[in-house]
């Protein structure tokens, strides 16, 4: 067995183990020149959209940008014709400006490539999170209209 498993899931432990015995935890990242390592993302969470990788944080990047939002997070939703797409969420401060969602696909088309501005934005109170900060993708999706 190997040192690291999924309670009750082999399968995915055996997924996530290589021939060699080392173990991936799904964390996306690259080592600059100076050898510093950076985790870009997580595996589960990138969008492949269109046969393009998107990195859900660099789109949350930019819209953190935006004067007025608290926090987003963005997820991928099914598309027939791209496979996915992004779609954001985000949390305003208060008083932030009535046309926040305005602004934010604003300044999405100004900082992001075409194929990484949100298909669509939604306001939320606030965003889901696990008792410990972690933020829970999976709700997220589920409060897509569909």
């Amino acid at each position: 067995m190997a040192p690291f498993a999924y309670h009750k899931a082999p399968e995915k432990t055996a997924a996530r183990t290589l021939p060699q015995g080392w173990q991936t935890f799904g964390d996306i990242g690259h080592v600059d020149a100076e050898g510093y390592l950076y985790l870009t993302d997580r595996l589960d969470d990138m969008i492949l959209s269109g046969g393009v990788n998107l990195y859900p944080q660099e789109i949350e990047a930019a819209i953190r940008e935006v004067p007025g939002v608290w926090d987003c997070a963005v997820v991928g939703i099914a598309d027939e014709d791209f496979g996915e797409r992004p779609v954001a969420f985000v949390v305003a401060e208060r008083n932030a400006a009535d046309d926040l969602l305005d602004a934010v696909r604003r300044h999405c088309a100004q900082r992001l490539g075409r194929f990484k501005q949100p298909h669509a934005i939604h306001a939320l109170d606030s965003l889901p999170r696990s008792p410990t900060g972690k933020l829970l993708r999976r709700r997220l999706r589920e409060l897509i209209p569909r």
